[in-house]
């Protein structure tokens, strides 16, 4: 069974901060590591391939930097690694970065099942995997947070729901997004990851023409919607202390209510 499994490259978010003149993120000499959610999809696409044979491989966009998650991806089990980066790719929406995984997926041809993470921490959409989903016209499954049974015709999941979990059976090929309590991801293998550093183990990287998409389909050309401002909500509470009988209190507070739209805590 061929694993294509979705990673990226994100800024640990415990050391984010913004520029408070720009509202935009500072990113020098902030640590990028691998979205947590993906180390998951990783690890159950090794897993499956340990029972079923196979191959599984690693797809990424972003800058060139990136290829290290793609190395740290080698040394937990993947086969193979694919890096999309080009400069046309910049700053593109889910519309346009999913179009653009979508295409580096067609190129590759040869896959049985996709895992990505449920959601990245530095933008906590969760549209990535169902729209890749959507692009390539194959079955979805959402929330996964237990893989039953897995053959090359078929794959058996448990999907997350707010007060249970729903079964779910679906023909190959289909996408999976991954929750953290599918499982407990691995540490990468020394060998393997010495191997990938050293390039050994082959990690290739396709630019817009590789993939056969036109620049103004991609990155912030091809986006639907545009980030016009990021900034951290300045909350200024103001107190005052209602006096007099509970009965003088509740008609005054409710007098307040009916002539402003500020929502106004009271405590008898």
């Amino acid at each position: 069974m061929n694993i294509i499994v979705l990673v990226k490259q994100v800024p640990n978010t415990t050391n984010i901060k913004l520029d408070p003149k720009t509202g935009n993120l500072i990113r020098e000499g902030l640590e990028s590591i691998m979205n947590p959610d993906d180390l998951h999809a990783l690890e159950a696409a090794v897993k499956i391939k340990d029972k079923t044979g196979g191959k599984v491989m690693a797809v990424s966009m972003g800058p060139p930097q990136a290829v290290d998650v793609l190395t740290q991806a080698m040394g937990m089990g993947a086969d193979k690694a694919f890096l999309l980066s080009d400069r046309a790719f910049s700053g593109a929406d889910t519309w346009a970065t999913s179009y653009t995984l979508s295409k580096g997926i067609e190129k590759i041809k040869d896959y049985d099942l996709i895992i990505c993470g449920h959601q990245a921490i530095d933008g906590d959409t969760a549209q990535i995997g169902p729209q890749v989903a959507d692009w390539l016209d194959i079955a979805q499954a959402t929330y996964v947070n237990d893989i039953e049974s897995v053959d090359e015709n078929e794959i058996v999941v448990k999907r997350r729901l707010e007060h249970g979990f729903e079964r779910l059976a679906c023909k190959m090929p289909v996408l999976l997004t991954v929750i953290s309590e599918l499982n407990e991801p691995r540490y990468p293998h020394m060998e393997q990851l010495i191997s990938a550093c050293e390039q050994k183990a082959p990690i290739k990287v396709w630019n817009a023409a590789d993939i056969g998409v036109k620049t103004i389909e991609v990155g912030l050309e091809g986006s639907n919607t545009h980030v016009i401002k990021t900034f951290t909500p300045n909350f200024k509470r103001q107190n005052e202390l209602l006096e007099g009988s509970n009965k003088e209190v509740v008609s005054d507070l409710i007098d307040r209510l009916k002539k402003s739209d500020t929502t106004i805590a009271y405590r008898l």
